[in-house]
């Protein structure tokens, strides 16, 4: 039997229903992140009872006081730990999440809850692709980046490169797209008329309608301060020194990766990689690194977007290469900083006399390769809808945009600021406030889709409810006896 932890990237959502907002959570289409543990086998026993054996061996196993972790559900053929409980707890804590209930029976059911969902997608032989993982999981790098302040402050707060984080997200994404596009085909014929929504809010209390908050759409223009000649110079001359003390024996690679390389992730791992396909390195690195073919030689210096770096092969396996690196990033002097905010500047004034659009601006001068091609036009994946999206709420533009906008009038273009962007770059920026809806409690006429989405999520919430119950008749469900005067949100657990 494979017993797979969970991740830390499912948590917060799983304690979000553990507190009691799984309601809220399927009309916003986040119930699509919920956590899962591994896939289900959907591999029958000979009998009921000899299910029943392997459960009760399971959780008989050791005493629940001398262990340090413990089978202590069994649904189906899968086993839930006591340490996902309690990491999901840990996390909950940290995040402040408040619980309705006790967490010691909440956070077990919801992980039961989705290993109903996946048994289901493995019975219907539901299958997901590479590109809707990777789509999956650069989707949540991206937002983690943004709440970081940048791929460098993630990177050195996860404690991983990009790519390890990519990797080990890998499984745990797969399993929740498996069940979300089994939620998705469970209710793919539920629906409302525009009768039925009428009706649903008709007699509704107006602070009970659903608010719809301020949206704004917003156009940007980056710069990235120049680095200095010298300063270049300075980097490559350091990874030369480096080369030649390894060359001459005077050090490991290892070593030097760990004391000097600025990659947090894996500089504590003494720049170790670990096995990587090409398409998930940067390309200039990539074709450096696939192309070393002798373990004791290092790379020429390479340069990405991420920095300078030099590179030492490990192992090649099949399509896969494992490589050590250290990477060094050239420091932006203040006085770059203020030149280039002061081009912006002048930028900026000129568009205001109207001697060109901004569109035409971000479209020629913008280093921003996201949105140059868009007249500078921002836009994000909504995590409540999976939909790309260039209606932005104010939480969800990055904190220095969102100051700058904030009391913007529409059409107006900002004073130049510095920023971090997505690949964790300090750049300075223009910005334009494109349009705004001022926040407002939703009406039929001015927003039907939105009431009409709050009636169907409803009636999704309510099918898939109904659908958990009825499949707990017929599933296989032993737990300690512990859990067994819980109050849980469903009923059938206990048998």
């Amino acid at each position: 039997m494979k017993i797979r932890k969970l991740t830390v990237c499912a948590v917060l959502v799983a304690l979000l229903l553990a507190a009691g907002l799984h309601g809220q959570m399927q009309a916003a289409g986040l119930t699509a992140l919920l956590p899962v543990a591994d896939s289900v086998d959907t591999k029958k026993a000979d009998s009921p009872k000899s299910k029943e054996a392997e459960a009760e061996e399971l959780l008989a196993k050791t005493p629940e006081h001398s262990i340090v972790d413990e089978v202590i559900w069994v649904v189906g053929d899968e086993p839930i730990l006591k340490s996902d409980v309690e990491a999901l707890r840990l996390q909950a804590e940290s995040e402040g999440v408040k619980f309705d209930g006790n967490p010691d029976c909440r956070i077990p059911e919801q992980i039961a809850v989705q290993k109903l969902f996946l048994h289901q997608a493995a019975i219907d032989s539901i299958e997901v692709t590479e590109a809707e993982i990777s789509n999956d999981i650069d989707m949540q790098i991206d937002w983690w980046t943004q709440m970081a302040g940048g791929r460098e402050k993630l990177e050195e707060y996860k404690g991983q490169t990009i790519l390890q984080m990519r990797q080990s997200m890998r499984d745990d994404f797969k399993d929740r797209r498996m069940i979300q596009k089994m939620r998705e085909k469970l209710v793919e014929d539920v629906t409302a008329t525009p009768a039925d929504v009428r009706k649903f809010f008709k007699d509704m209390p107006e602070d009970s309608i659903p608010f719809v908050p301020t949206e704004v759409e917003v156009q940007i223009i980056t710069k990235a301060p120049k680095v200095a000649p010298e300063e270049i110079n300075r980097i490559k001359d350091e990874l030369r020194s480096y080369t030649d003390r390894v060359t001459k024996g005077e050090i490991s690679f290892a070593a030097l990766a760990r004391f000097y390389s600025e990659d947090p992730g894996s500089a504590s791992q003494g720049g170790e990689l670990g096995l990587v396909g090409r398409g998930t390195l940067d390309p200039a690195f990539a074709n450096v690194a696939f192309n070393l073919t002798d373990a004791k030689k290092i790379s020429k210096i390479v340069e990405t977007e991420f920095g300078y770096h030099i590179i030492q092969l490990i192992e090649k396996r099949g399509d896969k290469i494992n490589c050590r690196h250290i990477l060094l990033k050239p420091k932006v002097t203040q006085e770059a900083v203020t030149e280039t905010a002061d081009r912006l500047d002048s930028i900026a004034r000129d568009i205001r006399a109207a001697k060109f659009s901004f569109d035409e601006a971000a479209t020629f001068v913008s280093d921003d390769k996201d949105t140059r091609n868009n007249h500078g036009l921002m836009a994000f994946t909504n995590r409540e809808t999976q939909t790309r999206t260039s209606k932005f709420r104010m939480q969800d533009l990055p904190s220095e945009v969102a100051r700058a906008v904030e009391k913007m009038q529409v059409g107006e273009v900002s004073d130049a600021f510095e920023m971090m962007n997505s690949r964790g770059k300090k750049v300075c920026a223009i910005v334009k406030l494109k349009s705004r809806v001022e926040g407002h409690r939703a009406t039929i006429t001015e927003d039907f889709q939105t009431l009409k989405s709050v009636v169907v999520n409803k009636r999704k919430e309510e099918f898939l409810k109904q659908w958990v119950k009825n499949k707990l008749s017929t599933t296989y469900v032993r737990m300690n006896d512990r859990y067994k005067d819980c109050d849980f949100e469903y009923e059938g657990w206990i048998k």
